[in-house]
């Protein structure tokens, strides 16, 4: 894990003075750092990264344009920093692509727990080999790709995650509280809110009718189970 290259992004140099410090005492070495999105966008089609911390609001453009732009891209964990502390803005970025949202002031240690804990799941993720076969849609874990109706479709690594984390727990209600803790790493009250979201782009990827799903179904006030589609042979 330590041998992961991550991308800073914030118009606010000491911030990400602070950032990189605090990553390469972690163990972190391979840390790039860019105060613009112009700079960002060049740097993700020339580098590969494994995640990239991102400030909504950067000089030259708008930090939840700069994240559709990044998607078009790559499907790496985008964790989002905001002064803008909202649910709208928070849904807002989780739905166009982003992973996790942090807003400011924060506790730097709290970023770089949720840094190793993106990472950490990634690495699981694609270290387990084998395939979730279902009537709608497959998940080849080895490649780390989901078809639907054989057709691979798009999608970021946290729904991948999410949606794996269910799939090898069909049957079973879990609170929002619990899928963020099982697949984030780590929680908070707002938290509950990302899981909404990605629960929300999930359906819309799997589901025949996303406003009356049948695969994953919401127990209101309780929480979420996956129900597996049978597979006709």
């Amino acid at each position: 894990m330590h041998n992961s290259h991550i991308l800073l992004v914030d118009d606010e140099q000491g911030l990400l003075t602070m950032l990189k410090t605090m990553l390469n005492k972690e163990g972190f070495q391979q840390i790039r750092t860019v105060t613009t999105g112009r700079d960002a966008i060049k740097l993700v089609k020339e580098s590969l990264f494994h995640l990239i911390v991102l400030d909504v609001m950067l000089p030259d453009m708008d930090g939840f344009e700069l994240c559709s732009e990044i998607r078009r891209h790559t499907t790496i964990p985008v964790i989002f920093l905001s002064a803008k502390s909202g649910d709208f803005d928070k849904v807002k970025g989780l739905t166009i692509g982003a992973d996790d949202y942090i807003t400011k002031p924060f506790s730097p240690m709290e970023v770089v727990a949720r840094i190793q804990a993106h990472l950490r799941r990634e690495r699981l993720s694609k270290e387990v080999k084998s395939f979730l076969d279902f009537e709608q849609f497959r998940i080849n874990k080895e490649e780390g790709v989901i078809f639907v109706n054989n057709e691979e479709i798009a999608c970021t690594a946290k729904e991948y995650e999410l949606l794996v984390f269910l799939c090898e727990n069909p049957n079973r209600i879990f609170t929002g509280k619990e899928l963020y803790e099982r697949v984030w790493g780590t929680y908070c009250e707002s938290d509950e809110k990302t899981v909404v979201v990605h629960i929300s782009r999930l359906r819309k990827k799997l589901e025949e009718n996303p406003k009356e799903p049948k695969i994953i179904i919401t127990f209101r006030g309780i929480g979420y189970k996956f129900i597996p589609p049978v597979k006709v042979n």
